[in-house]
Order: C-alpha cells, then sequence, then structure tokens
C-alpha cells in the first residue's frame, strides 16, 4: 500500500518561511514525479510544483515562481516545499502527491497524472 506523508504545516508571518517535507512509502519513489498542490478555503486546488523523477526539470505555478522551490532525495523517498516570502494568499491545505509525470512547461492540469495523494498539511501565513 503506497502511503503519502507530508509534514512541516503550521502558522508563520508574512515573510516568513516554511519547508514542507513529504515521503512516500510502499512505492519506487524515482518513479514517480512528485507534486505539490494546495487548495485555499473555497477554492480549487491548484497545482504548485513539480519535479521529475530525477530532479532534472521543475515547474512551478506562477504565484510561487522565485519564492517556493522543491526538491528531492531519491535515496531517502522525500521530497521537499521551501516555501520563502510566504503571503497571507499563500494560505491553504498543501498536498504532496506521486504523479505519473509532470507535464512540460506547467503545473495546471497535473492532477489527472495523480496516481497517490496525502493527506494534506496545512499553512496559515498571517498578516
Amino acid at each position: 500500500q503506497v502511503q503519502v506523508m507530508e509534514s512541516g504545516g503550521g502558522s508563520v508571518q508574512a515573510g516568513g518561511s516554511l519547508r514542507l517535507s513529504c515521503t512516500v512509502s510502499g512505492a519506487v519513489f524515482d518513479d514517480y514525479g512528485m507534486a505539490w498542490f494546495r487548495q485555499a478555503p473555497g477554492k480549487e486546488r491548484e497545482g504548485v510544483s513539480c519535479i521529475t523523477w530525477n530532479g532534472a526539470e521543475i515547474q512551478y505555478a506562477e504565484s510561487v515562481q522565485g519564492r517556493f522551490s522543491t526538491s528531492r532525495d531519491n535515496s531517502k523517498n522525500i521530497v521537499y516545499l521551501q516555501m520563502n516570502n510566504l503571503k497571507p494568499e499563500d494560505t491553504a491545505t498543501y498536498y504532496c502527491a506521486a504523479a505519473q509525470t509532470c507535464l512540460a512547461d506547467t503545473v495546471q492540469g497535473l492532477d489527472v497524472w495523480v496516481d497517490h495523494w496525502g493527506q494534506g498539511t496545512q499553512v496559515i501565513v498571517t498578516s
């Protein structure tokens, strides 16, 4: 059984930083592109980032470009989302996901390629 588990959420003031972690068990980690999504209250889920199996390609949503970065360590089955200069509009539940592929040049529509979802971790950014 594949398990995807996020950690590292919390509450932070605007301008601050958080790092989310996500571990995967029960699957061959480097078979997957690893993605982050988020869903704010009352809004649709949106893709945040995706990193290919070997880390060679990374896509970001425009809204987080330059502030967020993702990385992975295949030896530890872990992927990170470093979030800097956080804004109140970044407040959301963040989901890690194992995807069959990342898409070229976009994270929009990526969710249809997701095989396994995490349960989510909440990030609250206060002004």
